[in-house]
């Protein structure tokens, strides 16, 4: 099966269970590449969860404003909460409270956040979890990030160990949180080593849904500089491979041969903690949403799921 055949939107799916592993897809935007889409209405299934990245320098309102325009347009927004770039608890606080109150948000992505060093008393996801300020404000759903081919931060310091042992605290946070939980990870290249990610955690006993990270259609060059800036891990060699191969250089890459890999494990094996895809639209969301749809994205869906 060819990476680079493109599919017109209405064509079936490739592959028997790639349709039911993109069903409910989520995807994540940033408020400056949300501000050029004139009607998300005319790209996203209705009620698509819509990740909210937060970069570095982003100012709270704008994050603000995005989630409320996307919930004004049908869709439910889950903001990332960045744990390093949040000052203290007051901050946590406000906030919350701000996407309550104009946005009308009940979910949220707590992750450390893509700076090296905090920026005031938060290092972890786990640290803001531990405030209980989302339990306490209502939230019915939070999700955390998963690193299939590990995290710059921790290996540094623990690897392996150190990561699982994060995993299984957030397993059991989620045991005594009033949210639903679900862990959601960086892209990758490799099936490998996301179903071997998936496996051990299983063995740790981490059982959390898994939302995989897919890297959306676009340019190689462009899907290389995201992948290192990333820091995604060996299966970037997926992506050096085709760089060398002067045939490809200039296609574009799509995520379909990674996918159909991962859809078929999740539909042979029901136990498997694979839950759905998390689509990075880093060639434009657009040619995300055109691929999702000719693969069976589906063109509408109620609002709320319970996945």
């Amino acid at each position: 099966m060819s990476l680079l055949n493109f599919r017109k939107p209405n064509a079936p799916p490739r592959h028997p269970a790639l349709g039911s592993f993109l069903h409910g897809y989520s995807i994540e935007v940033m408020p400056r590449t949300a501000a050029k889409v004139a009607d998300f209405r005319a790209l996203l299934p209705e009620g698509t969860r819509v990740y909210i990245a937060h970069i570095d320098g982003t100012p709270i309102e704008d994050m603000v404003a995005t989630a409320k325009r996307l919930a004004g347009e049908g869709f439910a927004p889950m903001p990332h909460f960045p744990a390093r770039l949040i000052a203290d608890q007051a901050m946590l606080a406000d906030w919350i409270a701000r996407y309550q109150g104009e946005a009308g948000v009940t979910q949220g992505l707590i992750l450390a956040g893509c700076v090296s060093e905090p920026r005031g008393a938060f290092d972890s996801s786990m640290q803001l979890l531990e405030t209980g300020l989302f339990d306490a404000s209502g939230f019915t759903r939070l999700h955390v990030a998963g690193h299939p081919e590990g995290s710059r931060d921790i290996d540094a310091d623990g690897g392996e160990a150190e990561a699982m042992a994060a995993a299984r605290w957030k397993q059991d946070f989620s045991d005594r949180s009033d949210a639903q939980m679900a862990m959601v990870t960086q892209f990758a290249f490799e099936a490998g080593p996301i179903l071997d990610w998936a496996s051990r955690l299983r063995a740790h006993g981490v059982a959390l849904p898994i939302h995989i990270g897919l890297a959306g259609p676009a340019k190689l060059q462009t899907m290389l500089k995201f992948a290192i800036a990333c820091g995604v891990g060996p299966s970037l060699r997926v992506l050096q491979k085709r760089a060398l191969d002067m045939g490809k250089l200039l296609l574009p890459y799509e995520p379909t041969e990674l996918a159909a890999e991962l859809a078929a494990r999740k539909a042979t094996d029901p136990g498997f903690p694979i839950a759905q895809a998390h689509l990075f639209p880093l060639g434009g969301i657009k040619a995300c949403t055109d691929w999702a749809t000719a693969h069976g994205g589906v063109a509408t869906r109620p609002a709320r799921r319970a996945i």
